[in-house]
């Protein structure tokens, strides 16, 4: 199949799973997955980077690993941790038998002793998974220098047992909210996708793709009142989740036209404002406004 042709294959296959994915994000997951080189989803917060690592989970068939990036995170939390508790017990009975110092040593550090975390445990499945490294920006600079080795040769140094290579190389999936600059090192073992914003027309077809019961003229009022609010001063922009959420509010409610009732739409504005900033910088008369815009 002609490259063209498998890019076109691969964004409908993305479709029926779930996901409407423009033909540029199509041709970064197709080259991501035939390389098996690292893919760094770079966006604000709320486009749907994360759904990205789901979505390929669902298409390519296989197992999801997920670790959640934050300020503090270390290789007992990210890599693996030794099961102290039962290796205390085991010296116990070690010492019972008169086992030697050396050979109690190797018993306990052994792999049965061995509490595997997200990135230990996607390099030893026996198909390969997709890792998804969710937020990486939350995490320390040091963390990020750690993945290093990881990255480039899809293997662990555990001091204890030595080095433990890839049994099957996962689908890496790193994301970034862009919160802080991530390292030339990092990127340069990646491939790049900067996800935006969805356009009109492809926030349209998700909504009407997740949500088939809300019907063509209220997805397309709710589409276009987002799309003019995220142009707005606004702290937390809505993305396609708060999108979907207020859709699915709407049609709670029975409201099957932005302008059937003012004031109950007012209070479903909880679904897209998400800091007290923008719930007070969004002022009735805005909503109005945006409100005749989308109609």
């Amino acid at each position: 199949m002609a490259g063209e042709d498998r890019v076109t294959s691969l964004q409908a296959r993305l479709a029926e799973a779930g996901y409407i994915a423009e033909r540029s994000l199509s041709a970064s997951l197709l080259l991501f997955t035939e390389m098996q080189r690292p893919l760094l989803l770079e966006g604000d917060a709320g486009v749907g980077k994360t759904e990205i690592a789901h979505v390929v989970a669902r298409v390519f068939d296989c197992p999801l690993i997920r670790l959640q990036c934050y300020e503090g995170l270390d290789v007992n939390s990210a890599v693996y941790e030794w099961n102290y508790q039962h290796q205390l017990l085991s010296i116990k009975l070690l010492e019972q038998d008169r086992v030697s110092a050396d050979d109690a040593e190797q018993a306990i550090f052994s792999k049965r002793f061995l509490l595997e975390r997200p990135l230990l445990a996607a390099i030893t499945q026996p198909q390969s998974p997709v890792l998804l490294i969710d937020e990486i920006d939350r995490a320390d600079e040091e963390f990020e220098a750690y993945l290093l080795e990881l990255l480039s040769d899809f293997q662990v140094s555990i001091p204890e047992l030595g080095t433990i290579t890839a049994t099957s190389k996962p689908y890496v999936v790193i994301t970034s909210n862009g919160t802080r600059e991530l390292s030339d090192a990092l990127r340069r073992r990646c491939f790049y996708h900067y996800v935006d914003y969805p356009e009109f027309d492809k926030e349209l077809r998700i909504v009407n793709a997740r949500l088939p019961e809300v019907g063509p003229q209220l997805s397309r009022q709710v589409v276009a009142f987002v799309q003019d609010l995220r142009k707005l001063d606004l702290r937390k922009k809505p993305g396609v989740a708060e999108t979907l959420d207020w859709a699915a509010a709407l049609l709670k409610l029975g409201i099957n036209s932005l302008d059937a009732e003012p004031q109950l739409l007012l209070d479903t504005l909880v679904c897209l404002l998400k800091t007290r900033e923008d719930s007070i910088r969004l002022e009735s008369f805005e909503v109005e406004r945006l409100v005749a815009r989308a109609l």
